[in-house]
């Protein structure tokens, strides 16, 4: 499934990730012609580690968020005029060989689609488990339409949405923000079976500021709605 890089590109978000960015880097280009890395003020030689492998690498000088490296790579990837983005964190945690799986879901005509690791959770940690599912079951609520691992950041997104994408939120609560903003712009979202990893990657989630930071996010889209 390896198409011209002019048409496919993988945006991969990693802040010191420099033990598994690299093989990440080198399985995604197997599948996607061109892969970007937003090294996000990374101590550890992250960035260095995805050049080697093959990578475009753009740093930002100090850390600013997952979702401030979003902001930063889909602009890059607008300016490229990429038709089809895929989005893919640099830990680990998602198998690049399921790309050709989420490309697939495209053929329904969606042009958002997202992967799910519920239907396997033996191996996701408890607390991980329970607060995709609370978050999910809110997103579901919010969005009018079935989100069944709305945490899941390995997606799929057509350059259309680019537009409608007008992203605020700078750390991990981008993810649920990327689901309300195209619910509301009309787009329905596919959700299709990934394989759920959790390995020795390091989180760089903070669990009470980073909750606090996504109930703010959903207070202000359930008022504004």
């Amino acid at each position: 499934m390896n198409l011209p890089s002019e048409n496919l590109i993988a945006l991969i978000p990693a802040y010191n990730a420099a033990g598994h960015v690299g093989k990440v880097v080198q399985r995604t280009l197997a599948q996607v012609g061109r892969v970007l890395v937003v090294d996000d003020g990374s101590t550890d030689g992250s960035g260095d580690e995805a050049r080697k492998a093959g990578a475009e690498v753009i740093r930002h000088s100090v850390n600013r968020g997952k979702g401030a490296a979003l902001k930063t790579g889909l602009a890059r990837c607008a300016g490229l005029g990429c038709e089809w983005i895929i989005l893919l964190d640099a830990d680990g945690q998602h198998d690049p060989d399921d790309i050709p799986r989420l490309l697939a879901g495209r053929d329904s005509g969606a042009r958002f689609v997202i992967g799910n690791r519920m239907t396997q959770t033996g191996n996701m940690p408890f607390t991980h488990l329970m607060g995709n599912r609370l978050s999910s079951w809110t997103l579901s609520r919010l969005c009018r339409q079935p989100l069944p691992d709305s945490q899941c950041g390995f997606r799929v997104l057509h350059r259309s949405m680019l537009d409608v994408l007008k992203l605020t939120a700078d750390r991990y609560e981008v993810d649920s923000e990327m689901l309300i903003l195209a619910s509301r712009a009309g787009y329905r979202i596919v959700s299709v079976p990934v394989a759920t990893i959790y390995a020795d990657e390091q989180s760089h989630i903070r669990p009470v500021k980073d909750t606090l930071r996504t109930i703010r996010l959903l207070l202000h889209y359930c008022h504004e709605h």
